[in-house]
């Protein structure tokens, strides 16, 4: 979670600091995780449920205290664990083809959105952040994904 508040997201990347730009940071971020540890051996699988359910148990528990009421929490959160696999699937399908093009275009659409920013100069260093983050993660072995923290990429020096 922390990897995904690094100010320069909100600086000099351009994205909003809104629940929405949060959200989206956060998805980015776990959906990568998730990916990579879910590939691990057992009990990779359930690790990688384990940290979607707690992502989402704060993320219900931080609408909760904005003042987001019981009777629209749970088709919020439908909607928003919807969006969270879609999001994964579209970053996941990008990276594994090596497509940047593809890559900054879900991200235009998902984190800016707005389909015609993939060609902006914030956009695309979100696509090379997003990729060495993959990278980072894709050095994850049961022991690193169960007992240390998950590797961050500092999104200040990427540019």
């Amino acid at each position: 979670m922390a990897a995904s508040r690094q100010p320069a997201f909100f600086l000099d990347y351009g994205i909003y600091d809104t629940v929405a730009g949060r959200f989206e940071l956060l998805a980015l971020h776990t959906g990568l995780a998730v990916w990579r540890i879910e590939t691990l051996p057992a009990p990779g699988p359930d690790l990688a449920q384990d940290l979607t359910d707690a992502v989402f148990h704060n993320i219900d528990t931080a609408l909760r205290e904005i003042g987001i009421g019981d009777a629209s929490m749970s088709k919020r959160m439908k909607s928003m664990a919807q969006g969270y696999l879609g999001r994964t699937l579209a970053y996941r399908e990008a990276l594994q083809g090596g497509d940047t093009a593809a890559l900054a275009l879900a991200l235009a659409r998902n984190v800016y959105g707005d389909e015609g920013r993939a060609g902006d100069s914030a956009c695309l260093r979100l696509a090379r952040y997003t990729q060495r983050l993959n990278a980072a993660y894709s050095g994850l072995d049961m022991d690193r994904a169960w007992s240390s923290p998950l590797p961050v990429v500092d999104a200040a020096t990427v540019t």
